[in-house]
């Protein structure tokens, strides 16, 4: 059972109310920076493909947005904005003094670079005019409201600085350095598209939770994935750390020793409920308690010299807390896995898959891109009514159930499978999956995954040697697939092969792959080789797809899940694309 995204507030036949995190922008500025929220929440269901945002939000702010599920609401919605009859309600914090408890701004804002500024005299734009009122006055801050009448955008911001209490974590217009924004859409009150009745919706107190936690609060739902990224390297603001929640216990890596700040950040999520510490950086009260604490923590450096480390070397050490067992489980979307500390550099699952792993488990790649040309939309869900906003927005609300596939069980080849990850959310979806890995120790592992979930191993295939010999022979025997995965290791060595490169070797693979794959059937292509960029990669598939006499009829390319931010700091490393061929 799949749970809502926890980011979603409220759901009803014509619109979706979303709580946004700081940090994660309305739209994507390029497909090979990561989804943007819109595309995220686009491409995640399909009754969401044709939602439209009849608001907007800063990237640095978080809170109330509402979206729209067709043209026709979403022009009632853009009315209503036009008009001014939706109200909604801003909180800020600053930590300079606010002179008075209720304060006007009114002026022109016009754009100049990067920002806004206030003018008296602006013909071509409409007079911005911003109420605030003062909620609480504490020693180093103050909360402030702020109820604009007319939506300029920054208009909140640059009013609040006119007044002289920049917003904190504002540097653009004055404010004090922050890890986040401190502005939030609190409040949102709208007459719904469909019965005119007033409907009103309220933003969670997100201030005290470090926004590099609420995005993965956001969108990973708690209920059903107990298996993610804490924190990516310098996108988070830690340069080459990588820390994992894999249930019970946090896997911690770096190429450096963990410095005292990094050990202490580790330490308060073991056993009870973290206390905030400024040293530490994130504030985790929040953050534990909904994820709650963890029983150890591991640590594995990141090595470059993995042919001269024996597997002991290579596994993670325990340097906090109680060892894991020999053989544990997680959860992701709803589904098991056995993960291991003891079985060399990787414990059994990657994690940056998870969403190309639910698009299986859903058969739904993206908007207009079903996985199956038989697809059947997931089962009916029970949205909340009109103005049925959920108070606890992380509880699964109307989960989707999937319907069987009407026609004879599809068909799925998942080359250098590993512990058979995707295999199971294929079979799960209802596919006859064939597995090949070259270790029988990870195909056993496989097994063992299809067994935690309920499938029988013995209906499917698992087949143990090279990938590139096995294509061959089942291309010579005329077996094809209506979906094969190709995602192999940047770097490998076999006896009949020799060694493969992904930068010079991705291509024959794919023409090789595309020999047993079904006349309009779907390949995920996908590498985490650092020297491939996303273009380049994409290229790299298109050119394979004509070498091998294939037309591409769709393509969608996937970027990372959000828990693993992109940033020019941090660029992409996993690359995926989608092709119907």
């Amino acid at each position: 059972m799949l749970g809502m995204a926890p980011c979603v507030l409220h759901e009803d036949d014509a619109v979706l109310v979303v709580h946004k995190p700081a940090g994660w922008p309305m739209h994507a500025p390029s497909p090979w920076t990561g989804e943007g929220l819109l595309e995220w929440l686009r491409h995640r269901e399909p009754r969401w493909a044709s939602l439209a945002a009849a608001d907007q939000l800063d990237k640095e702010a978080s809170g109330l947005l509402v979206f729209s599920k067709s043209p026709v609401v979403n022009r009632i919605l853009t009315e209503q904005f036009a008009r001014r009859t939706v109200r909604k309600r801003y909180v800020l914090v600053t930590d300079l003094p606010v002179r008075s408890d209720l304060l006007v701004a009114e002026s022109y804002l016009v754009c100049q670079g990067n920002k806004y500024v206030s003018q008296s005299h602006a013909p071509a734009t409409q007079r911005a005019r911003t109420e605030f009122r003062v909620l609480t006055r504490q020693p180093n801050c103050t909360l402030v409201e702020a109820v604009p009448s007319t939506g300029h955008t920054h208009q909140v911001r640059v009013h609040a600085a006119d007044l002289g209490f920049p917003i904190l974590g504002d540097t653009l217009y004055g404010g004090t350095a922050a890890p986040r924004l401190f502005l939030r859409a609190d409040a949102l009150s709208f007459q719904h598209p469909t019965t005119g009745q007033e409907v009103n919706f309220q933003a969670l107190d997100d201030f005290d939770l470090d926004p590099r936690l609420q995005l993965r609060w956001s969108v990973v739902d708690l209920q059903g994935t107990t298996a993610f990224r804490l924190i990516h390297g310098a996108s988070d603001g830690w340069p080459g750390w990588y820390v994992d929640r894999l249930g019970d216990w946090l896997l911690s890596q770096s190429e450096a020793p963990l410095q005292p700040d990094q050990l202490q950040w580790l330490q308060q999520w073991l056993k009870q409920p973290a206390t905030k510490s400024a040293a530490a950086g994130p504030q985790l009260t929040v953050a534990s308690a909904i994820v709650g604490p963890v029983q150890g923590v591991y640590h594995k450096p990141l090595r470059r010299d993995l042919q001269l480390t024996t597997p002991q070397e290579a596994c993670p050490q325990l340097i906090l807390g109680q060892p894991a067992p020999e053989r544990f489980v997680v959860l992701e979307n709803g589904l098991q896995f056995e993960l291991s500390f003891r079985e060399g550099y990787s414990v059994g699952l990657f994690l940056d898959q998870r969403d190309n792993r639910r698009r299986l488990l859903t058969r739904y790649i993206a908007a207009g891109f079903p996985l199956l040309d038989s697809f059947q939309p997931s089962g009916s869900s029970t949205p909340a009514g009109p103005g049925q906003a959920s108070s606890r927005p992380w509880q699964a609300q109307g989960n989707p159930t999937q319907r069987p596939c009407p026609q004879s069980k599809w068909t799925l080849l998942n080359t250098f499978a590993y512990t058979c990850g995707f295999s199971v959310c294929a079979a799960k979806a209802g596919a006859r999956v064939t597995s090949i890995d070259l270790s029988r120790k990870y195909l056993q592992w496989g097994r063992r995954n299809f067994e935690l979930n309920g499938l029988d191993p013995g209906q499917h295939q698992f087949l143990q040697g090279d990938v590139l010999d096995w294509l061959r022979r089942l291309a010579r025997k005329g077996q094809v697939f209506d979906v094969v995965i190709v995602d192999p290791p940047t770097f490998s060595r076999s006896k009949a092969h020799g060694v493969f490169r992904a930068e010079k070797d991705y291509g024959r693979l794919v023409e090789a792959a595309l020999q047993v794959l079904k006349p309009q059937g779907v390949l995920l292509a996908a590498t985490n080789a650092a020297a491939i960029q996303p273009p380049a990669f994409v290229a790299m598939v298109k050119a394979a797809a004509r070498a091998a006499g294939r037309r591409i009829t769709a393509l969608h390319y996937a970027p990372q899940p959000p828990d693993f931010p992109i940033s020019r700091a941090e660029p992409a490393h996993l690359k995926t694309v989608w092709l119907r061929v």
